[in-house]
């Protein structure tokens, strides 16, 4: 993937640069990759909610969709083992909404996707690629949306940016969310992780207050 950032070396240095941007740096391994997109602004959210047009899911079944979702992208600084991060940025304007309510709901980085049924096309510097496997043990339900928690998200990238969430549908109102540590396709990397000491927290996330 291209990401518009400068880097040079000068009298033992790196000097990082992007709009807006410079910082002077030790001589490092630098890593550029698309990170989850609840950094910006910080301290907001940790959930991301991806809304598209409601399916009607059969009982006792298994459907898989694709959805975009949107991307930051982390600059993270590497020596041995030990990593720093750098800067994050986007190029895409986050929104925000509430899913549940006012009392006991949470606030969610938002997105609005169409549904696929294959890897579709995205602009890698702004979305990548949901694959949604919905389990469906139940009677029929509509879903239209999914929430999940970011603190778990694993994503792999090469021409884009991709992840794999699983939605086990507990009833019409009602289900569980957790994301996959796998890729969608072969020959993807795996990306450097924002928050790996907060992997322990965000494993799954429980939708309580609807589907669609």
């Amino acid at each position: 993937m291209f990401y518009p950032v400068n880097l040079r070396r000068e009298n033992g240095r790196v000097v990082y640069e992007r709009e807006g941007v410079r910082k002077i740096l030790p001589e490092c391994e630098i890593i550029v990759n698309p990170v989850e997109p609840v950094n910006l602004p910080k301290n907001v959210t940790r959930f991301l909610e991806v809304d598209f047009d409601p399916i009607l899911i059969k009982p006792n079944s298994v459907e898989t969709i694709y959805l975009k979702f949107p991307i930051e992208i982390g600059v993270f600084a590497k020596h041995g083992d030990k990593l720093a991060v750098v800067d994050v940025f986007s190029f895409e304007k986050p929104k925000y909404t509430l899913y549940g309510t006012p009392k006991n709901g949470v606030v969610c980085r938002w997105f609005k996707s169409e549904v696929y049924y294959e890897v579709p096309e995205v602009d890698p510097l702004r979305h990548g690629v949901m694959k949604l496997v919905i389990r469906n043990g139940g009677d029929w339900v509509e879903v239209g949306k999914v929430v999940l928690d970011c603190y778990g998200m694993k994503i792999y990238y090469s021409e884009f940016a991709s992840c794999w969430a699983e939605m086990k549908v507990i009833s019409k109102i009602s289900a569980e969310t957790s994301f996959v540590d796998r890729p969608i396709e072969r020959g993807m990397k795996k990306a450097v992780e924002m928050w790996t000491t907060r992997r322990l927290i965000g494993r799954s996330f429980t939708m309580e207050w609807g589907l669609k």
